[in-house]
């Protein structure tokens, strides 16, 4: 249930009945040989097929999140931690000011978690990296990371662009967060993270059904 495909009046009568909502949550970054909208386009995604037979409103994605590790890729904007945080908490409150009691934040990206907001009523959610998401990424590729075939879906994917071949060695992010944005580029290269660049479409939508199960899950909550 997509709120752009709705006006006030329905989402008013909605409200009669439940209290829920989702915000997606990505980032328009670098993703290699992927589309820069990787974090945003999953991520609303996930949230609409989940909440799409729980009949659950789902709101448009927030599409810019916390990056500046990547600032050196053109086409990758960032925001601060606490104008980020600052944001999500204005407009979780002001859903609650609205009726909605209970708002699922399905994130897609995860330099956002630094900004991340929770308290009664909220959930987040980091759609792949869910327990049993995850437990079936490392059965492929235990090394799989950020842009490689983990996020490499047929609607992530760009038209007329071809994935490496093999597999790239991990590299952490974690201390790279803390790095000029120009010496991540230069130890990063081509901005994968690690893993297979692409795997069989099977193995990837198993994943996904998977991630779309685990996040329905999120909002099964009383």
């Amino acid at each position: 249930m997509r709120v752009i495909d709705h006006n006030w009046m329905q989402l008013e009568a909605y409200l009669e009945t439940d209290d829920r909502i989702v915000l997606p949550l990505g980032s328009v970054e670098q993703h290699a040989y992927l589309s820069l909208g990787v974090d945003v386009i999953l991520a609303q995604r996930v949230a609409e097929e989940a909440a799409e037979p729980l009949g659950v409103p789902v709101l448009p994605a927030l599409a810019y999140g916390i990056t500046p590790y990547f600032g050196a890729f053109p086409g990758s904007p960032t925001v601060s931690v606490e104008v980020y945080r600052a944001l999500l908490h204005d407009i979780v409150g002001s859903l609650r000011e609205q009726g909605f009691k209970r708002v699922l934040l399905v994130n897609g990206h995860g330099g956002n978690s630094a900004g991340r907001v929770e308290g009664t009523g909220v959930r987040w959610h980091d759609w792949w990296a869910a327990p049993r998401t995850r437990a079936a990424i490392d059965a492929i590729d235990p090394e799989a990371s950020h842009a490689s075939w983990m996020e490499n879906f047929p609607w992530t994917r760009l038209e007329g662009i071809a994935q490496p071949e093999g597999h790239k060695p991990r590299t952490d992010i974690a201390p790279l967060r803390s790095e000029p944005a120009a010496k991540v580029r230069e130890l990063i290269g081509d901005g994968s993270l690690g893993g297979y660049y692409e795997r069989p479409d099977e193995e990837v939508l198993d994943v996904w059904a998977i991630g779309v199960e685990e996040t329905r899950e999120a909002l099964e909550w009383h």
